[in-house]
Parts: C-alpha cells; sequence; structure tokens
C-alpha cells in the first residue's frame, strides 16, 4: 500500500469515528427531546422535513440531494428508535412498491405490518394496531387509486405525509432465457404501465393480475412448470432479491419518469412545516355553476390548487365527490379563509389533512 493512499484512508478513519460520536450525541439529544414530549407522538413529519430541507439546502456535494436524504433519513429513523419503534401498515408482500415508500419515508428503525390490502391497511391504523400506514393514492401513468379515494373519504384517520417514489419495473423469473416466458403475472397498475413494452417484446405472453408485484414475485418463485414453459413477474429489484429470481429485463416501464404517489396515514394532525399541502373531499350542490362558485374562494384568496380529481359519491347516480389539493397548512390564514367559505358552499367538506410536501 502506498504512503498517499494510507494517508487518505487514515483521514477516512479519523472522520467515521467523528461521525460515529456526534451520531451518538444527537442520539443522546432526540432521546432527551423524547422525554418532554407530553403527547406522546414521536414522529414528527414536519420537524424532519424541515430538517432535511435545511440539510439539502447547505449540501455543498459531491453528494447529491438524494444522498443526503436517504443518509439523514436513516439517521433520523435510527434516533426515533430510541424512543419507540413504530409499527408501520402497507400493502404486502414483503417487495411491494408500498414497502419501498415505507423504507424511503420511516427508514430501517420501523417494524413492518404486513398487509393483504389497502382496506386492510386502514383498520390497522384505525384500531390502533399500527401507527401509521402508507397507502398509493395516484401514479403519473394511470392516474388515481379509486379504492385509496374512496376509503379516505369514510375514514377518521388524517393525511400526515406524502411520499413521491419513481416507479422502476423489472421482468422476474426462475428461467433465464426470455423466449421461454409464457405468462406474466403483476399488479393491473403495473401491467398497464409495462403495455407497450409487453406488446413489442412478448405479444404472444398471457397477461394476469395479482393484488400486489410482490405477490406475483412470490406466485413466480412458488410455481413449478410442467410443460417446458415458465411464468414471470413484473415487480421490483428488491422483490428479485427477496424470492430469489433472475432479473430479466429491467426499466420496462412505458414512462421512464413513471412515478407513485403514497400517503400516509396518522390518528393525529401534524403542525405546518412551512411547505405544506392540504388535502380534502367536497361536494357541490346540484345547480349550475355550482362547481365553480364552489371552487371561487381558492382563487381570491390566493390559494394554488395542485389537484383536483373527481369519484363518484356511491350515494346516488352521477353523484360525485371531489377530491383537491391546495398548497399550504389548513391554519394558515389564506387557506383557512378559503376553506371556510368553500365549506359554506358545499354540501360537505371534509379536511384530510395537511401535510409536509415531499421532498426528492
Amino acid at each position: 500500500m502506498s504512503n498517499e493512499l494510507k494517508n487518505y484512508r487514515d483521514k477516512i478513519d479519523a472522520i467515521d469515528d467523528e461521525l460515529l460520536k456526534l451520531v451518538n450525541e444527537r442520539a443522546k439529544l432526540a432521546r432527551q427531546i423524547g422525554g418532554l414530549k407530553s403527547d406522546g407522538v414521536i414522529y414528527r413529519p414536519e420537524r424532519e422535513m424541515q430538517i432535511l430541507c435545511r440539510l439539502q439546502e447547505n449540501n455543498a456535494g459531491p453528494l447529491s440531494k438524494e444522498a443526503v436524504g436517504h443518509i439523514f433519513r436513516g439517521v433520523m429513523s435510527n434516533c426515533r428508535a430510541l424512543e419507540k419503534e413504530l409499527s408501520i401498515a402497507f400493502l404486502g408482500p414483503l417487495g411491494t412498491y408500498s414497502e419501498e415508500a415505507a423504507l424511503k419515508q420511516f427508514g430501517q428503525g420501523r417494524q413492518a405490518v404486513v398487509c393483504g390490502s389497502i382496506d386492510e391497511v386502514f383498520r390497522m391504523v384505525e384500531a390502533n394496531q399500527a401507527d401509521y400506514g402508507v397507502v398509493p393514492v395516484e401514479n403519473s401513468t394511470e392516474g388515481a387509486i379509486g379504492l385509496t379515494l374512496d376509503l379516505l373519504l369514510s375514514t377518521s384517520l388524517k393525511v400526515c405525509g406524502e411520499i413521491t417514489l419513481p416507479i422502476h419495473h423489472c421482468l422476474l423469473s426462475k428461467q433465464t432465457d426470455i423466449a421461454k416466458i409464457s405468462h406474466v403475472f403483476s399488479h393491473s397498475q403495473s401491467l398497464s404501465q409495462c403495455h407497450e413494452w409487453l406488446n413489442k417484446t412478448l405479444p404472444e405472453v398471457e397477461c394476469e393480475a395479482v393484488t400486489s408485484n410482490a405477490r406475483a414475485a412470490q406466485m413466480i418463485h412458488d410455481l413449478v412448470s410442467s410443460d417446458g414453459t415458465f411464468a414471470a413477474a413484473i415487480a421490483s429489484k428488491r422483490a428479485a432479491e427477496l424470492f430469489n429470481l433472475n432479473v430479466l429485463a429491467e426499466n420496462i416501464e412505458d414512462d421512464a419518469k413513471n412515478t407513485t404517489r403514497f400517503l400516509v396515514l396518522a390518528n393525529h394532525d401534524v403542525a405546518p412545516s412551512g411547505k405544506d399541502k392540504t388535502s380534502i373531499v367536497m361536494t357541490s350542490q346540484n345547480k349550475p355553476g355550482a362547481m365553480v362558485e364552489l371552487l371561487e374562494p381558492l382563487s381570491r384568496h390566493g390559494v394554488s390548487m395542485t389537484k383536483f380529481e373527481s369519484r363518484p359519491s356511491k350515494q346516488g347516480l352521477w353523484d360525485y365527490v371531489f377530491f383537491v389539493d391546495v398548497e399550504g397548512h389548513h391554519t394558515d390564514a389564506k387557506v383557512k379563509a378559503a376553506l371556510q367559505e368553500c365549506a359554506k358552499r358545499a354540501s360537505m367538506l371534509k379536511v384530510l389533512g395537511s401535510y409536509p410536501a415531499a421532498v426528492i
């Protein structure tokens, strides 16, 4: 080993020792802060978002903002676990994109509550059998997740966070020859997101939808071929690792920017972070111009609307509810004033929650 190389490694070792000391000092402070909390709420998404934004803004490189976020989410997650290991419910089995979203938001310092359906995620948090839930709400290619919207309408839970996760699909199989694939299993949205790739690459393949991508990977792992043909799953690289499958093709989604947005569910509200969103659901009166009249206060008070989604109310034929996201916290003066006026004009208005807007 050259003296120059040894010198660099000695410097890295010294920095690592200092980092270890500082991280433990941070953990001690975090534990002391935990002892001062009177409401029992351990996870403070608004505070964690403020920390991440400040560190990413102050980052001079060469690490990327994404790398800085990943590192410090891990630090905060493990410090938080000294107070309590949070239980996080998500659609399973292990290896789903919902699990990836939960890992991105909460890190490794948490207990996984694997659910068989999105409905079960809601029920687990509502019954306090999980501290938080992570559910998909919309995809940039396929649009809104109707079931999640329907459940948000009826639940007592609050939205306390959002996660945006780039979705990169892989074709997984026990087989190594893609030409021998006869069937492909995956979630219906994933099959749609890879529709053109499948038509071009495997035009004769038979596709079948299952409850989740990871469930498809699990099925392929357990499947025994009797006729020399083989099945494959569309899922993530993590699913390939978990179920010991070969990756036959990567990034097979039709849209390279394919992204899914997830919501974090809780039994408590979240304080303002300074960069927030508020999600609401409302219905308009059945009269001409009612929708324009309903949304007018948002414009007049300078509240920016970032999402508008209609959904059948299931209360009557051609009766709809409207899911709306706006910038700002519901306690912000202009948002509060606008929502108060909207509530007077609406047949029903429910604030689903205010939460920090997702960062990288």
